[in-house]
């Protein structure tokens, strides 16, 4: 499955941080239950790249009909 492909799945999404000092992405659906621990830099760096596919994702639906620009690549 790749990133623009479509589905039906569910999941739950929890984000926060542990007593252990690191950030966790915890994802929870039909037979998933997935902790993803980062220490805070590489948090920040997620949270940077989500904000830029952010960004990318409202220029699109900004510039869609009006010869379309190429989206921006995330930041890293």
């Amino acid at each position: 499955m790749s990133i623009n492909s479509e589905s039906e799945i569910a999941a739950n999404l929890q984000i926060g941080p542990t007593d252990r000092g690191m950030v966790r992405i915890y994802v929870e659906g039909e037979g998933v239950d997935l902790p993803l621990d980062f220490d805070p830099e590489e948090a920040e760096e997620i949270a940077e790249e989500l904000l830029a596919a952010a960004e990318a994702a409202r220029e699109m639906r900004t510039d869609s009909g009006k010869g379309g620009k190429s989206p921006k690549k995330p930041r890293r």
